[in-house]
């Protein structure tokens, strides 16, 4: 008589390639959020469930600001698969986020393979507005703001075009691959230099110094700040103190910009 003997198989368990290839569906899911500047516990969350639709027990992650290390689990907590990937400066960019949750559903809902997901993240890109739209908007925001501040008409045209051609060169150093630090500092300098010797030259306002203040609060990194404190009050201490500081050294590169300008002038008020 012949015996048989059958080994049991969770219903969820996969192999160790299916799990490698799952692990690298997950980190690329997270370093892509991670470089857009989504939030630490969004992040979390994202790896958990793209984990759980394919079939992966546990989720562990560790995130860094330039780094994500994450560890996924199977097969009762017996097998598991660590990666390691670095985490490069990109624009903030809430379009890849999106995409990204849309994705998870889209698995979530219909059981999609892990091939099909990989080849879905690398097609994720991020979305562009019209640059002319940006230059135009953010020198109308600004030109608003100057408003606000209790500016004169002629005041909100100065700001309007000093702040937009500051936009315009902001993306052409980061087009050109200039280092953040380098491209806050030298867009304040142009855009303090534009606005001081417009008001120089032809000088039609009467309320020159919130030209000056007007035309540069584009640069002020609100986003980073917001998430540290958010990462901050949820628990990311390492990410929160990462975000922060690199916010710090943003808001200390402009102000530099904008006291080399004023040396350059001889402005003695701001």
């Amino acid at each position: 008589m012949t015996r048989v003997f059958y080994t049991y198989k969770p219903m969820n368990s996969i192999t160790y390639d299916e799990q490698v290839k799952a692990t690298h569906a997950i980190i690329e899911a997270t370093l892509l959020m991670l470089e857009c500047g989504a939030e630490s516990v969004l992040i979390e969350q994202t790896s958990q469930r793209l984990g759980k639709a394919l079939h992966i027990e546990s989720v562990e992650l560790a995130l860094l600001s330039s780094a994500v290390a994450l560890t996924t689990f199977t097969n009762n907590q017996s097998q598991s698969v660590s990666l390691i990937r670095r985490a490069h400066d990109k624009p903030i960019n809430m379009s890849v986020v999106c995409d990204i949750q849309r994705m998870i559903r889209n698995v979530e809902q219909n059981k999609l393979s892990v091939d099909l997901v990989i080849e879905t993240i690398k097609d994720i890109q991020p979305k562009q507005y019209n640059r002319w739209l940006v230059v135009f908007m953010v020198g109308l925001s600004c030109g608003c703001f100057s408003r606000l501040h209790g500016g004169d008409p002629s005041a909100f045209i100065a700001t309007f075009f000093a702040a937009g051609l500051g936009m315009f060169v902001r993306q052409e150093l980061s087009r050109r691959k200039f280092s953040a630090f380098l491209t806050f500092c030298l867009t304040p300098f142009i855009v303090t230099l534009i606005a001081s010797i417009s008001q120089q030259i032809w000088p039609l306002s009467s309320t020159p110094d919130i030209i000056l203040v007007s035309a540069v609060l584009f640069l002020v990194p609100g986003f980073p700040f917001v998430n540290s404190f958010l990462d901050a009050i949820e628990g990311y201490m390492v990410m929160a103190w990462g975000r922060w500081l690199h916010a710090s050294l943003l808001v200390v590169a402009t102000a530099i910009g904008i006291i080399m300008a004023m040396n350059t002038l001889n402005l003695n008020t701001w």
